[in-house]
């Protein structure tokens, strides 16, 4: 199968050497995204909630781009700084669904790029 690389005006341009989404077949590979402003360059780091707000909609706009939404995402992973933001992170993070929730795991890492306090990324899958 092909692979085709994914972009998106509404998030930020990678940071790195890596495409913001690979679509292969009818599935969606996203890469983490931070709470970065795609128009301004500046990181949403006002609180934890706003943060991860921010990452969902930039992940938002990626889907968007594909085709996708987040009724077909089926796996997420969430990074985070601090394990006591969780509840914060969770209530952001679950308004963006409606149901039937994604599998997910959520790791308590060290360091995140560019100071960010959350990110998160998606699988997604079209039928």
């Amino acid at each position: 199968m092909e692979k085709k690389i994914i972009t998106s005006s509404g998030s930020p341009a990678p940071i790195g050497p890596y495409s913001p989404a690979v679509q292969v077949g009818n599935t969606l590979y996203t890469s983490g995204q931070v709470a970065k402003d795609a128009q301004t360059g500046n990181m949403i780091q006002d609180n934890i909630s706003l943060e991860t707000t921010k990452v969902m909609q930039n992940l938002q706009a990626i889907l968007n781009s594909a085709g996708y939404d987040f009724s077909n995402v089926v796996k997420t992973t969430i990074y985070c700084t601090d394990l006591n933001d969780f509840a914060a992170i969770n209530e952001a993070y679950g308004s963006f669904f409606s149901g039937n929730y994604p599998a997910r795991e959520t790791v308590q890492v060290v360091r995140l790029p560019l100071g960010a306090r959350v990110e998160i990324s998606m699988v997604a899958v079209k039928n």
